[in-house]
């Protein structure tokens, strides 16, 4: 849902998901005189509640007392930016938000603009599509603060995987549940496959008459390719111990790993939907690094799944799948058709990695990806043309010092992996990561946003990392929606969300020599001035989400 507002000459347009309310705040330059940021007053009308959205940056002058990771409220410490997240929200929940200009001087702040602006949230689960993004930040200060520890090994009834799930492994298992007897039937190709709930609600699916058949990857030999014969070694154990056997089918044939993490749903054979994402069925895949679960209600894109999946169980070779994949999803045009076009690996040429990477240079305003294993060459190529259009990057690892030529357009912004590993920061308390993942530790989802707060924004999400391997040797599956703001909408908080949180650590740990130094609010209008002058980005942002 979009809203936006205007009132004493400033606007606020505010970009609602499930979890997620997104805000640009605007005002006219001869405004700001005198600004010392907004605060943001949110009221629950249906829990009777209202009261000021919290931050942690504080004023020196008024900051006394306050003791270290605590947050404070806005109306005393405002935000000092055009753009901020309420990363509090419950799905489809209705808030009125009060935005105010606040002026003055850091004792004796005055409220002297201000627009209101109701928004609704998204429920998780509505129509077509169902988005369910797991936490992952569990190395942040709401963890730290709730917890102060990482969750117990293997103690599901810990409930600090709740906290770390946020609805993805309960909706996960809803989805397999919904395989209620005989006339259903699951079809499913994963990776990593050993997270013992959902192995043992696939089972329990079979015992009540569902045919349940998941191709898994079982490439590699321990004495040859120990690294990648790992996925099974880990995998099999857990399908013996669910007793799941039986519904296993071994993918074991020349493609280099079977990276799907797809599940198709049928009724009397025919396909109704499909679950896929990032996820992998593992407790670091559900807990730990950021992931997406998404449910499509669509019989015709289940159709296309349960035919990549018949290939696939039949465990062909590069010769008999690359040309069927192809031919069976074709790269898409450019611009793509309206609505949801699947694309499947492996293919017979890299033409997709070509199309991605047009998809990012063809971005008129915005354009947002996530990369767990660094960014293609052709695409940061692509984003690497000086341009006024913003580009956000989230990835696990800072780039190659080879690889850094799209960092230097200044309205590329790129926010790593990090944790704040410190005692004391500004304030902030030590973060710790939950200890379930140890290759890719921080950001595991693979998507792309091309101007999604436009009125035809295009998502591009799946199991593919836009790399040569996933789209020429690995099974793999990618979503291309066109057209549906809604989706659009989910995706770009969650991924604002991850930005903004990776952003402020990895710059601390880029830039900052003592860890103990405090930055704090200006306590004048001078942090607005580059948010008007037009070569910045800022000025760009702010445009951008008002």
């Amino acid at each position: 849902m979009r809203s936006r507002s205007t009132a004493d000459s400033m606007q606020v347009h505010a970009v609602a998901g499930s979890y997620v309310v997104l805000f640009g705040i605007d005002l006219p330059k001869r405004a700001t005189k005198g600004l010392l940021g907004f605060a943001i007053e949110r009221t629950d009308p249906a829990k009777k509640e209202r009261y000021w959205l919290r931050g942690m940056k504080v004023f020196e002058e008024t900051s006394r007392g306050i003791p270290p990771g605590t947050s404070v409220s806005l109306r005393e410490h405002p935000l000092q930016g055009f753009q901020w997240g309420d990363y509090t929200t419950e799905p489809d929940h209705e808030y009125v938000y009060r935005v105010v200009a606040l002026y003055g001087k850091p004792k004796n702040l005055e409220e002297r603009r201000e627009v209101s602006v109701t928004v609704r949230t998204e429920p998780v689960d509505t129509g077509t599509h169902a988005i369910h993004f797991n936490r992952g930040v569990a190395a942040g200060q709401a963890y730290a603060q709730e917890f102060g520890r990482p969750p117990r090994d293997g103690d599901r009834t810990d409930s600090a995987y709740d906290w770390l799930s946020r609805g993805l492994e309960e909706a996960l298992l809803e989805f397999i549940a919904s395989a209620a007897g005989p006339g259903f039937a699951l079809r499913g190709s994963v990776y990593e496959f050993s997270y013992p709930r959902v192995l043992d609600a696939l089972k329990a699916a079979a015992d009540r008459g569902a045919d349940v058949k998941i191709v898994y990857d079982r490439r590699g030999r321990p004495s040859t390719d120990p690294k990648r014969a790992k996925v099974w070694q880990q995998s099999e154990p857990a399908i013996a111990a669910a007793g799941l056997q039986a519904c296993m089918i071994p993918r074991r044939t020349n493609s280099a790993i079977s990276h799907n993490k797809f599940l198709v749903l049928l009724h009397d054979d025919v396909p109704q939907a499909v679950w896929t994402g990032s996820t992998n069925f593992t407790w670091g895949g559900l807990f730990g690094q950021s992931n997406v679960g998404h449910l499509v209600r669509d019989p015709a894109v289940a159709a296309g799944y349960l035919d990549y999946w018949t290939r696939l169980s039949t465990d062909p070779d590069y010769d008999e799948i690359r040309p069927a994949d192809t031919s069976a999803t074709p790269t898409p045009a450019t611009p793509p058709p309206a609505g949801i076009s699947p694309v499947v690996s492996p293919r017979t040429t890299l033409d997709l990695i070509d199309w991605y990477a047009g998809q990012a240079g063809r971005a008129r305003k915005s354009f947002f990806m996530t990369a767990a294993f660094g960014v293609h060459d052709k695409i940061a190529e692509a984003i690497a043309t000086e341009s006024d259009v913003l580009r956000y990057l989230v990835l696990e690892e800072p780039p190659d010092s080879g690889d850094v030529e799209f960092t230097r357009d200044h309205d590329v912004k790129v926010a790593v992996g990090s944790l704040l590993s410190t005692d004391i920061l500004d304030r902030w308390t030590r973060e710790q990561l939950t200890g379930l993942n140890f290759h890719v530790r921080y950001t595991h989802t693979k998507f792309m946003l091309v101007d999604p707060l436009g009125d035809d924004p295009l998502v591009i999400t799946g199991s593919g990392n836009f790399s040569d391997a996933s789209v020429h040797e690995n099974d793999e599956n990618m979503l291309v929606i066109r057209g549906d703001t809604r989706v659009a909408d989910l995706y770009l908080g969650e991924f604002m969300r991850l930005f903004n949180h990776f952003y402020f650590r990895y710059l601390q740990q880029k830039f900052r020599d003592d860890p103990r130094d405090v930055v704090y609010l200006a306590p004048d209008d001078t942090w607005a001035a580059r948010y008007y002058r037009r070569s910045t980005p800022g000025y760009r942002q702010r445009l951008l989400f008002r």
